[in-house]
């Protein structure tokens, strides 16, 4: 006969493993409904006549937002709570896949498309859900496991949608396999809102003191933040030559949005200056500090892991297919081997971050990644095909636990702000890859696996100057008293 002791255990890790199961679907849903048009590309043109040009500026338009909607998605994540906005993001998604699947436009297309980049920041509803619900000395595991099986949800687009259009048939059927995913969204938004609760019993949601910005703990802290920022404004701006570039909108349209994404940095900058002004009338109390430069470490670390991941899935089948001439259907099983390591890279990056020390894993990691895309780079015709695979599987074990070693840490800075952190950082996630596939778009493949080694090499020597979390984070109940959570 189980103790009490024993059975409150059992409880506590059913209820968790309840969250995170939950959760990841949740994850997987939302990038299940993001990716769902690239599979069914084909299909939208010969249905709709559409050109390259504008089957390209699709494709761009559905990260376009994804990365201001990761910093909004954090702000409203720490002061609804994660399960309202998860049900709502889910909504929100159903709703515009099916305001897609109905178009009849190119411009009904372009608009709905670049409207569901917003779902791109469903990932970082779910970072703040696990750190509620699991303690700090597991809670690496726990966002690696989310992570990566999450992820999956664009791998399952690819496979299943181009599947079920063929079993539709007709040159409409694109239109209700991706309605169908809209279906998928709307069910699990009710059935998540229904399912799960922001905190376990008795403990205290901790919001921000106040909204609008990332709250800061010193002047330098401050502008740093305002640097942090810049990136994000200049990677929508070489989103907007590239579409410019495809001769889609005249310059002097160029002109326009430039001038608009640099009011809207201005406007940005103001309100956060309104969130952190008391800073420069009296510094904060220490208990209540944390050091900015650990969410820029972690962005930078993030922007080198999932944006390399995201720019090297889009270009590796080509570059198998033409270095060993390969058939396309195999160039693409390998293309495909190199995002689905994520299922077990992300999980193990967050446990050995959990046993062996956040700081160390992480370096460790990131200097293993580097290695490995230098291998990469050397790569040639000449290789064992064999060994080409091993080098590419490495480098991408070693990017994806790198990147579950970075959410194993966001949790551990601030607890009330997780949701803005882990919006901040994912932000740069995107960010990487406008940068990564922009370097691609202009040298050979060789050179942009050299980049992205030096790149990498560049985060791991940054990710040395990281504080390892020990101690205590502080937070105020509401009834103003002080709670500490442990953090070792």
């Amino acid at each position: 006969m189980s103790t009490p002791t024993m059975r409150e255990n059992f409880l506590s890790f059913k209820s968790r493993a309840k969250i995170l199961h939950t959760t990841w679907l949740a994850f997987f849903i939302t990038f299940l409904v993001w990716f769902s048009h690239a599979p069914l590309l084909v299909a939208i043109q010969a249905s709709m006549g559409l050109s390259d040009q504008q089957i390209k500026t699709l494709l761009i338009l559905n990260v376009a937002l994804t990365i201001p909607a990761r910093i909004i998605t954090g702000m409203l994540v720490d002061h609804f709570g994660p399960r309202k906005m998860y049900s709502a993001m889910l909504l929100l998604t159903a709703l515009l896949c099916f305001a897609f699947a109905m178009a009849t436009t190119f411009e009904a297309l372009a608009l709905t498309r670049f409207l569901l980049g917003f779902v791109g920041a469903g990932f970082v509803i779910g970072i703040r859900m696990i750190s509620e619900w699991y303690p700090a000395k597991q809670v690496g595991l726990a966002e690696g496991i989310y992570k990566g099986l999450g992820n999956v949800g664009s791998a399952a687009a690819a496979v299943s949608l181009p599947t079920i259009a063929m079993l539709i048939g007709g040159e409409e059927s694109w239109r209700y396999a991706t309605a169908i995913t809209g279906v998928i969204a709307l069910i699990y938004a009710a059935v998540y809102y229904f399912s799960v609760s922001d905190t376990p019993a008795g403990s205290t949601y901790f919001r921000p003191n106040k909204s609008g910005g990332l709250e800061v703990s010193s002047k330098k802290d401050y502008f740093f933040y305002l640097i942090m920022n810049i990136p994000m404004f200049l990677a929508m701006a070489v989103l907007t030559w590239k579409v410019t570039g495809l001769g889609l909108i005249s310059e002097h349209a160029a002109y326009v949005a430039y001038a608009i994404l640099f009011a809207i940095y201005c406007l940005q900058a103001s309100q956060i200056h309104k969130v952190n002004r008391e800073i420069f009338i009296k510094p904060v109390p220490e208990i209540h500090r944390y050091k900015f430069k650990q969410v820029a470490i972690l962005s930078v670390a993030y922007a080198v892991t999932f944006g390399t991941e995201l720019s090297v899935v889009s270009m590796l089948p080509l570059f198998f297919k033409e270095t060993f001439m390969l058939p396309v259907a195999m160039a693409g099983v390998f293309g495909a081997c190199f995002a689905a390591t994520d299922v077990v890279s992300c999980p193990s990056g967050g446990f050995i971050s959990d046993k062996f020390g956040r700081k160390r894993s992480l370096v460790l990691l990131l200097a293993g990644a580097a290695v490995g895309f230098f291998g990469m780079s050397q790569i040639t015709g000449n290789w064992p095909i064999s060994l080409a695979v091993a080098v590419m599987m490495l480098s991408s074990l070693c990017l994806g636990a790198a990147a579950g070693c970075v959410f194993a840490l966001v949790p551990l800075i601030k607890r009330r702000l997780t949701g803005q952190i882990a919006g901040l950082v994912g932000a740069y996630g995107n960010i990487g890859a406008v940068l990564f596939l922009t370097v691609f778009s202009l040298v050979s493949a060789d050179q942009f696996f050299m980049v992205i080694a030096g790149g990498i090499a560049f985060a791991a020597i940054c990710a040395m100057l990281l504080d390892e979390p020990k101690g205590v984070m502080v937070e105020v109940l509401p009834d103003g008293t002080i709670e500490r959570i442990e953090i070792h």
